[in-house]
Parts: C-alpha cells; sequence; structure tokens
C-alpha cells in the first residue's frame, strides 16, 4: 500500500475531495474548515483525506459500528452521533469471546495446512497447559468448540466475511488486470486459480484471489469462460475496466485458435481504445521453455533419483540438506506433476548438482542404474541446464518484487534477453564465464578425454538459447506494445513529448512545466507520486498511470498460493469440497484482515 502523499500547494486532487457517501461508511463528515475528514465517534480530524486513510482509520478504531448494517440503522446510528450521543460500546460476552477465540484458531489451522481434526487436539493442549499452569482458568475453555465441523463452518465463514470485503473494494476499481494460472495440481484434479489486481482513484492497489475453477469439470475453454465471467460479474468487475491478462503458457491459457486468452480478448473492450495486454510466462518462469531447454530429459530423470532419495536414503547424512529443503517445501507427501515443477527451479537443481558425485555412491549401493554419469553428452546437458535455470531464477526473483509496476518488471525482462544475447556469443566462442556448472562439466571431461576429442557441440546449446529468446519475444510482446506508455509513466518528466501521442502532449508538457510536481516526482515513488496527481488537471496521464497500476508487476500472490499447495499436498488430498479449497487457499493468499465482529456476530445467530 502506498503511503499517503503530501497536499500539493498549486494542485487541487479530486481524490482529495471530501466526498458525501463517507459519512455513512465511515462516520466521518466535513469540517468547517473544509480540510480533512472529522470522525463522528471520536472526533478526531483526519488529515489526509484519500479514501483508504478515512477507511484505514475507520477500520482500525471503530471497526466495532460495523455491526450497524441495514441503511436505516446506519442512518440513524449517523444522526445520533452529529448531536454527540455516542452508543455504549457493548463488551463481548464470555460466549462471544469464545466463538472470537474458536475463529482465530481456525483461521490459524487453515494458515498452517492442518486439517479440521486438529482442533481437537490443539484443545487437549491447551487444556494440559492451563491445568498445569493456570488451574483458575481451565474453565475458559468450556465454550470454544473445536470439533472438525464446526472448524469446517468457521472456516467457509471467514472465506465468506473475506470476500465480501472484496467485492465491497473491488467497485471502486478504475481498472483491474486478472492472472490465470492453471499449474494447481491437487490430488489427481487440477484447478486454475484466478487473482485480481485492481486499482482504485487514488492508485492504492489490491491484490486477492478471486476465485478457483475446477479443470475437470470445466474442461472446455468455454465451460472456463464462462465460470470466470460468473466470477467477474459477482464482485461487480464489468469487462470494460480489465486492463490485462497475465497467464501460464499452457495451449489452454494461449492456444492460437482455442486458446482462452483469445475468448477474453474477445469478450473485453476496454476504455480509450485499450486492448486488453496479455503476457504469458510471467507465472511460474521456470516453466517457460523448461521442456525446450531440458534437451536430454534431465528433470525426468533427478525426480526418480529424489524418489529413491526419499525412500531409501533418508538416513544419509549427506542428503540432510535436500530432504529438509524438500520437506519445507512439499511436507512429507508430493504428488509428481509438483515435484517436477520445483526441480526446475535453479536453486534446487544447483544443490542437486553438487551432490552428483554423492548421488552416484548411492546410486551404485543400492543396486540401481548409474548410466547417465558416464555419459558425456548427459552430463553436458545436465551441466547446461543448471545454469540456465539459474539464470531463469534470478530473473524471477526480480519479478518476485512486488509494487513496483510493470514497468520495472519489463525492464528486468528486456535486461535478461540482452543477457541472453550475450550468452549465445559467448557459447559460439566456447567461452563458459557465465556457465558456472557446464564449465565444472568440461574441466573434468578434460582429465578423462583426449585432448584431440570434442567435448561438446556450441550449437546444440545455441539452439536452445535462440528457442529460449523467441519464448520470450512471444509471450512478451504486448508489453512491447504498450512500451511507449511504460516509459511514459515510468519517466514522465524525461519522456519527449514529440514521442508521446498526441492526446497527451498537451497534458505532458503541463507536468513538465511544473516545478511543484518535478520535486514532489523526486522525493517520492512512482506510486506516491501518482497518486498525488490531479485527476481533474492530468485526466490522461492519471488513466494510462491507473492502467499499468493494474498489470501485474509481479508473480508473488502466485508464489504464495503455489507454495501453500506444495507445502500441504497430504492435507489439501484429503477429501474436500471445492468450496473448503477455495476457503484455503483464499485465507493463505488475502492481505485482507476478517472482520471478526461481524464473524462472532453472525455465529451467534445462525451458526453452531
Amino acid at each position: 500500500m502506498w503511503m499517503t502523499p503530501k497536499r500539493s500547494k498549486m494542485e487541487v486532487d479530486e481524490s482529495r475531495v471530501f466526498r458525501a457517501e463517507w459519512t455513512q461508511r465511515y462516520l466521518v463528515v466535513e469540517p468547517p474548515e473544509g480540510e480533512g475528514a472529522l470522525c463522528l465517534v471520536c472526533r478526531r480530524l483526519v488529515v489526509a483525506t484519500r479514501e483508504r486513510d478515512v477507511r484505514r482509520h475507520y477500520e482500525a478504531e471503530h471497526d466495532y459500528y460495523e455491526r450497524y448494517v441495514a441503511e436505516g440503522e446506519r442512518a440513524a446510528l449517523v444522526e445520533r452521533l452529529r448531536q454527540g450521543d455516542l452508543p455504549v460500546v457493548v463488551p463481548l460476552t464470555p460466549e462471544e469471546r469464545a466463538a472470537r477465540a474458536g475463529l482465530g484458531l481456525a483461521r490459524l489451522l487453515a494458515l498452517k495446512g492442518r486439517g479440521w481434526g486438529e482442533g481437537d487436539f490443539v484443545y487437549q493442549c491447551m487444556e494440559v497447559m492451563l491445568r498445569d499452569a493456570l488451574p483458575e482458568h481451565v474453565s475458559v475453555l468450556d465454550g470454544i468448540d473445536l470439533s472438525p465441523e464446526v472448524t469446517r463452518q468457521r472456516v467457509l465463514n471467514i472465506n465468506k466475511n473475506l470476500r465480501s470485503q472484496l467485492f465491497d473494494r473491488a467497485k471502486d476499481f478504475k481498472a483491474y488486470s486478472l492472472a490465470l494460472d492453471d499449474q494447481a495440481f491437487v490430488a489427481y484434479e487440477n484447478y486454475l486459480l484466478v487473482f485480481v489486481r485492481g486499482v482504485g482513484q487514488d492508485l492504492e492497489v489490491q491484490e486477492e484471489l478471486l476465485t478457483i475453477i475446477n479443470l475437470t469439470r470445466h474442461f472446455s475453454v468455454g465451460a472456463l469462460m464462462a465460470a470466470i465471467l460468473e466470477a467477474l460479474q459477482t464482485a461487480g468487475l464489468s469487462l470494460q475496466r480489465m486492463v490485462g491478462l497475465t497467464t501460464t503458457h499452457t495451449l489452454r491459457m494461449i492456444g492460437e485458435n482455442s486458446g482462452l486468452v483469445s475468448y477474453m480478448r474477445e469478450k473485453a473492450v476496454s476504455p480509450n481504445c485499450w486492448n486488453v495486454i496479455h503476457y504469458s510466462g510471467f507465472l511460474h518462469l521456470e516453466l517457460l521453455s523448461s521442456y525446450d531447454v531440458d534437451v536430454n530429459q534431465i528433470i525426468n530423470t533427478i525426480s526418480e533419483w529424489i524418489v529413491l532419495i526419499k525412500t531409501r536414503g533418508v538416513r544419509r547424512p549427506e542428503f540432510q540438506a535436500l530432504l529438509t529443503e524438500s520437506e519445507s517445501e512439499h511436507g512429507e507427501r508430493v504428488n509428481g506433476r509438483c515435484l517436477n515443477n520445483w526441480l526446475r527451479r535453479g536453486k534446487t537443481l544447483k544443490l542437486i548438482f553438487s551432490l552428483r558425485k554423492e548421488i552416484e555412491a548411492f546410486l551404485v549401493s543400492i543396486g540401481a542404474t548409474t548410466v547417465h554419469f558416464t555419459d558425456k553428452q548427459w552430463l553436458c546437458d545436465f551441466g547446461f541446464l543448471v545454469d540456465i535455470m539459474d539464470h531463469l531464477r534470478e530473473l524471477s526473483e526480480l519479478l518476485r518484487v512486488s509494487k513496483v509496476f510493470a514497468a520495472a518488471a519489463f525492464d528486468h525482462i528486456c535486461t535478461f534477453e540482452v543477457k541472453l544475447n550475450l550468452l549465445q556469443r559467448h557459447i559460439e566462442e566456447k567461452n563458459l564465464t557465465h556457465f558456472a556448472a557446464f564449465r565444472e562439466v568440461v574441466d573434468e571431461l578434460k582429465q578423462h578425454l583426449k585432448e584431440d576429442q570434442k567435448i561438446f557441440d556450441p550449437d546444440r546449446y545455441q539452439v536452445v538459447i535462440c528457442r529460449l529468446q523467441k519464448e520470450f519475444e512471444r509471450h512478451f510482446k504486448d508489453l512491447r506494445f504498450i512500451k511507449k506508455d511504460l516509459e511514459l509513466f515510468a519517466n514522465p518528466f524525461n519522456f519527449k513529448p514529440e514521442y508521446a501521442p498526441i492526446s497527451v502532449r498537451v497534458e505532458l508538457t503541463k507536468l513538465q512545466a511544473n516545478t511543484n510536481l518535478w520535486n514532489e516526482y523526486r522525493v517520492k515513488d512512482l506510486g506516491q507520486f501518482y497518486a498525488g496527481l490531479s485527476a481533474e488537471s492530468y485526466p490522461i496521464i492519471k488513466g494510462v498511470a491507473c492502467k499499468v497500476a493494474s498489470l501485474f508487476d509481479s508473480n508473488e500472490i502466485c508464489e504464495k498460493a503455489f507454495s501453500y499447495l506444495t507445502r500441504n499436498q497430504h492435507t489439501l488430498s484429503q477429501p474436500l469440497t471445492d468450496e473448503h479449497l477455495h476457503a484455503l487457499f483464499r485465507i493463505a493468499t488475502t492481505e485482507i484482515e476478517p472482520h471478526w465482529d461481524d464473524l462472532v456476530r453472525g455465529r451467534n445467530e445462525s451458526n453452531p
């Protein structure tokens, strides 16, 4: 979230003007001085009048008044507050405190990927601890019900509360983008995770899980499209506000004639004649062209080694670091698809490469085949794969930094493409400076081969790098299409007006001549600067800023979901409905805090 920028002396930003609907929504009124917003409850002045500042004050200090939800109740509450009649804040009853504790524990179990039945175990632990340490307080546990049925229902209630808050915020999105990740494999079923990134008037960015879709039941692209449109409609998001679409690079997503992206782009009509910007491969970058880079099916071979190590080499000290990392990522059990995706990450491959001698000795000891360790070509391919995936890992880590906007992410991608050109030239010259693992393999092979023997064929690896370059060009071509918009957004004061579209030249010239704005631009980050830019004076530039800010600039939220999935495969593989799975993924990825008072009240009214 962006810090609140200071008021510009020369600009009047419409987003800082008090809005009448805030009175009922946040219990504030416009003060007589006309500056800020005066809270009717605590009589404090919220100085920086942006909706996010007013909302944060209300949620942090006066969330109790959310129980007045009906329109008539709300209006009556405002009138009482205007007259100085503050409703008495009723403290929670013992039953409500017990319900609040049960909700908190249910959320914690969901976050840690624990099963519904473990609530009873937690209860027993607390009972033992209180009986020995604080025997006079054992009775507080009497009202806390952590049975599997109640815990399951509480998780669903928390999900409904979070979803309701997301939908309320989505109404104010000026622009939004979707991220579609179809790499979620739970047991024998495949799911599509749909994330939304929305931007409000003050450029406050919100990234949340919108829905999950069972691909086993929505096999056709038409059914998938219908499910996504239904989710958007439920959230109150019109396709006209959709700016960007980022996906994985599977055929289901980007197939030329039958992919989901082509269907979505036909349906969506963005404002100001912007086509929906699509870029694939941004999610799960390690899978981008991985089958082309893995020219010798090395990942499949390593997967077999890992399975053998986890079953027959678990006590060997040389593999403890590898096993520890595997269990931290996957828990005790993992399906083959998640294992292969994990192995394609550069950090993991480097660790396995460093253990290749130990793995060979282990395979010999159990009578498994070691033919790959005597295959010159396979070893060279292994070293090359380790280095290429490590370079991709470095890029992926840069793209994992959120809230930097797509302009910075695109710069990282362009830099990596230049790096690929350098790597290709080095391979052609047999210069392995930037191929540490490959160079290590070549040095070892030189000791066992004759001097005139050819160790590796540069053309083989040049072709692979060339394929990777083409994949980057294909997957990120839409970002090149809006390159000028990204440059204008990132450097508005250095962008030459004659290179800008005709429609924005007057605004850009006016902006660059404003000394106050220039001073703000130098001391603030882009988010702060554009949040304070007047939409009244610079409507086109502000519109471009909203659209660029709504594009996914990192894969952080998808990585969070994927990490949750791989760590908790065993728990998630238990019999779960799609609704429960949706609730678990939302709780694991959200940045929204549940409204606990609403949940407690709902529990007392209708739930067990």
